[in-house]
């Protein structure tokens, strides 16, 4: 496969990527502040977003593949390296804060007395995680149209 195939498998799991995270900072202010019964009880909508996991480490993958294949090309080589890390930092912050909070709560299942430092946490690593995802999408989609120019890129 070409820089152009590894560019466009960049770009499309690292917007696939950007959908949940989305969804989450988006949802955030309107459920940061719920009571503990209906909080759980928007959890549920989601249910089976763990397969959304893979898109993150095929994303990881697919950029990582794409600096390596940059390397020594200046610009577009540091913008797939950046989106590789900052795909890499989503999935140790997710294991750092998000997936404790799921473990803890049984997946939102189970009301621990300390639920509400877990939803912050859950919440506010999901937000943060979005905002990096969304700077990977735009490092890798700028390092594919500044490289667009050159042959092979």
């Amino acid at each position: 496969m070409g820089r152009r195939g590894l560019h466009v498998l960049a770009i499309v799991f690292t917007a696939l990527a950007l959908v949940p995270g989305g969804a989450h900072l988006f949802a955030l202010p309107n459920k940061i502040d719920l009571d503990v019964e209906p909080y759980f009880v928007v959890q549920g909508i989601y249910r089976g977003w763990a397969w959304f996991g893979l898109v993150l480490f095929c994303a990881l993958v697919c950029n990582g593949l794409l600096a390596f294949a940059l390397r020594g090309r200046g610009l577009v080589f540091a913008l797939a390296a950046i989106a590789t890390v900052a795909v890499a930092l989503t999935l140790i912050i997710f294991f750092l804060w998000t997936y404790p909070a799921n473990v803890a709560t049984r997946n939102w299942t189970s009301v621990p007395a300390d639920w509400r430092q877990l939803r912050d946490q859950w919440e506010y690593s999901h937000a943060v995680n979005a905002l990096i995802t969304f700077s990977a999408f735009c490092c890798v989609t700028i390092a594919a149209l500044a490289g667009s120019g050159r042959s092979g890129s």
